[in-house]
C-alpha cells in the first residue's frame, strides 16, 4: 500500500461520523454570536479611550480599591467554599442520612434564587437586628455594610460550583481503594493526602476556579448587603453599573477589560497548574 493509499484511508475514516462541517459551522456561529463579537466590541468600546485616559480610568483610586475588594473577597469565598464545599460533598457522597436528598437540592439553591433575592435575605439575616448579626454585634463581629458581608455573599453563590464538581469524582472513587490504603497500614490522614486528594486534586481546583469567577463578576447578591461605601465596601462591577449610569460607556467597557484580564490570567493559572498536575500524576 502506498502513501497516497493510506492518506486516502485517512480521508474515509474521518469521514465515518457526518455533519462535521455544519457542527463546526454551528458551533462557530453560536460562540461569535454569544462570546466573540460581545467580547470585540468592549474592547473596541475601550480602545476609543486614549492610552492616558485609559491608565486614568482604570487605575483611579477608587477603581482600584474596587479591584482590590473584589479580588479578596472572591479569593476568600471561593477559598472557603473549597474547604467546606469538599467536606459537603464528602458528606452527601459516603454517608446516608435522613434528609440527604433534601440537603443535596438545596445545594443548588444559590443557582436557582435571583441573586438579588440573595443579597436581601443575606443582609435581613446578618444585619445588626438580623436573626444571626444579633449574636455577632455584641462579639464586635459587624457582617452587613462590611467587606466581610461582601465575602459572605460571593461565598454563598459559589458554593455549588465546588459541590458539584468534586461530588462525581468521589462518588466514582471505589471505596475499595480506601481500603486497600488501611489494610497497608496508612491513617485517615494518610488515605486522604495520599490516595483520595490527588484523585479529587483536578475536580476541586476547577470547582476552585468557577467559584472564583462567578463572585469577581457578582453583582446582585452583593449590592444590598455591601452597603456600596467608595473605597470600602464598593465592588468593581459596581464601578462598572455607575459608570453606566453616568454614560461613561468607555470607562465601564475600560474596568470590564481590566476584571476580564486579571480573570483570564488568574484562570490561566489554574490550568497550567492543572495540567502540570495530571502530568507529573501520569508521570508517576
Amino acid at each position: 500500500m502506498n502513501i497516497a493509499d493510506v492518506m486516502g484511508l485517512n480521508r474515509k475514516q474521518r469521514s465515518i461520523l457526518p455533519g462535521f462541517g455544519p457542527a463546526l459551522g454551528f458551533t462557530v456561529l453560536y460562540m461569535s454570536l454569544i462570546l466573540l463579537i460581545p467580547l470585540a466590541m468592549l474592547f473596541l468600546r475601550a480602545a476609543t479611550l486614549s492610552w492616558p485616559q485609559f491608565w486614568q480610568t482604570v487605575l483611579a483610586p477608587r477603581v482600584v480599591a474596587s479591584y482590590r475588594l473584589s479580588l479578596l473577597a472572591s479569593f476568600g469565598g471561593a477559598l472557603i467554599n473549597g474547604i467546606f464545599g469538599l467536606l459537603l460533598a464528602w458528606v452527601l457522597t459516603r454517608y446516608r442520612f435522613p434528609g440527604r436528598k433534601l440537603v443535596d437540592a438545596i445545594v443548588d439553591l444559590p443557582f436557582a434564587m435571583p441573586t438579588a433575592v440573595a443579597g436581601i435575605a443575606l443582609t435581613t439575616i446578618y444585619s445588626a437586628n438580623g436573626w444571626i448579626g444579633r449574636f455577632l454585634e455584641p462579639l464586635g463581629i459587624k457582617v452587613a455594610y462590611t467587606p466581610l458581608g461582601v465575602m459572605v455573599a460571593l461565598t454563598f453563590i459559589g458554593l455549588p460550583f465546588v459541590v458539584r464538581t468534586v461530588q462525581p469524582v468521589l462518588q466514582d472513587l471505589e471505596k475499595e481503594v480506601e481500603e486497600a490504603a488501611v489494610s497497608l497500614g496508612a491513617n485517615r490522614w494518610q488515605t486522604f493526602t495520599r490516595v483520595i486528594f490527588p484523585a479529587l486534586w483536578p475536580s476541586w481546583l476547577t470547582g476552585l476556579a468557577l467559584a472564583f469567577a462567578r463572585a469577581l463578576g457578582e453583582y446582585g447578591s452583593v449590592v444590598f448587603i455591601s452597603g456600596n461605601m467608595p473605597m470600602r465596601t464598593e465592588i468593581a462591577p459596581l464601578v462598572i453599573v455607575t459608570k453606566l449610569e453616568q454614560f461613561d460607556y468607555a470607562g465601564a467597557a475600560a474596568v470590564a477589560v481590566v476584571i476580564l484580564g486579571i480573570s483570564f490570567v488568574l484562570l490561566l493559572l489554574i490550568n497550567l497548574l492543572q495540567w502540570w498536575s495530571g502530568k507529573k500524576q501520569l508521570a508517576a
